[in-house]
């Protein structure tokens, strides 16, 4: 009998694309070249199952191709809003994500992003390699103490709060979160948190707010002029989730003007584009897309669609179903 046909997109870490290669016919990506439009279309008709990344744009342009051969998407990501997902299930097509197991090395970036933006690390590295630094003087690079201030989470999930866990007991913060959906009270009872009503009650009581929610239609620009005011002076942004959740043009007015502080963004909203204001400020930490870019996660991640593929061409239930 012979093994599904399968494409990946993007090149993967060795480790999978080795299982990958015992376990179906598949055709990898050696030179990491991100497809087109008319490659992803080639590659449903050609294909059993495609395994595309964040960075693959799966319209309704792409999933009408026809004749689809394939059947299922697993996709190298646990966010799937660049996957028009109603396109998708109309194309009869099952779509996967990998969940959980990236989720302490996302909420690592978090944090990393969080520190680089409180105590100005990314500025001050740049100071001491363009050797402007003269030395160390009293009220230099004065910067903002983390500890103990309120982090407040728009969002409770997995990464939402392993954040919160290495926030509250590394460093004594107070915790705030608005979830529409909140967790079971025993997930969160070691975080001392506190539940807020709306988003807007995060926003005014946090010294740091970090952003934890889906990205796609119903997040579009859920941070926007209006509640960036709504934010403290001295308050910083990060945003680990998705680049649409934040109204960048918004964002670089706030930043300039001094309605909030400072920003880190590992997510961007045309990304890998940047809005080149964000290039020039100090007062924002940038970084490309890392949340869960350590060796551990990404064969992880790997594991987990093959492990999706193995269930569904096996005719049992997907572990990390989306559509």
């Amino acid at each position: 009998m012979s093994k599904p046909k399968v494409l990946v997109t993007r090149a993967w870490p060795r480790e999978v694309e080795e299982e990958m290669r015992r376990r179906y016919d598949v055709t990898l990506n050696a030179t990491d070249t991100p497809m087109t439009v008319s490659e992803l279309q080639d590659a449903l008709r050609n294909y059993d199952a495609v395994c595309p990344t964040v960075c693959d744009r799966i319209g309704a342009e792409v999933l009408g191709a026809q004749p689809m051969r394939a059947k299922v998407l697993g996709n190298f990501g646990v966010g799937f809003n660049h996957i028009d997902l109603e396109a998708a299930r109309k194309a009869g097509l099952t779509v996967t994500n990998t969940p959980e197991v990236l989720t302490d090395c996302t909420a690592d970036i978090a944090m990393t992003l969080m520190l680089m933006a409180a105590r100005r690390a990314g500025e001050g590295e740049r100071h001491v390699r363009t050797r402007a630094w003269t030395g160390w003087r009293p009220t230099h690079m004065i910067a903002t103490k983390v500890t103990g201030k309120t982090l407040g989470l728009i969002g409770m999930g997995r990464i939402a709060r392993a954040m919160a866990h290495k926030a509250h007991h590394g460093f004594d913060m107070k915790i705030a979160y608005f979830d529409p959906f909140p967790p079971a009270p025993e997930s969160i009872r070691d975080l001392d948190a506190t539940q807020c009503g709306s988003i807007e009650e995060v926003l005014r009581q946090a010294d740091v707010v970090s952003l934890h929610c889906p990205g796609g239609k119903e997040n579009y620009h859920l941070i926007n002029a209006e509640r960036l005011k709504m934010m403290k002076r001295d308050a910083i942004l990060i945003n680990t989730a998705r680049g649409d959740v934040v109204e960048e043009k918004a964002l670089v007015d706030a930043l300039r003007n001094g309605t909030i502080k400072a920003a880190g963004l590992d997510v961007f909203e045309a990304e890998p584009k940047v809005t080149e204001d964000l290039l020039t400020m100090e007062n924002v930490v940038l970084l490309p897309h890392l949340g869960s870019a350590t060796r551990e996660t990404r064969v992880a991640m790997g594991m987990r669609v093959l492990e999706n593929l193995d269930l569904f061409f096996a005719g049992k239930p997907v572990r990390d179903k989306v559509v």
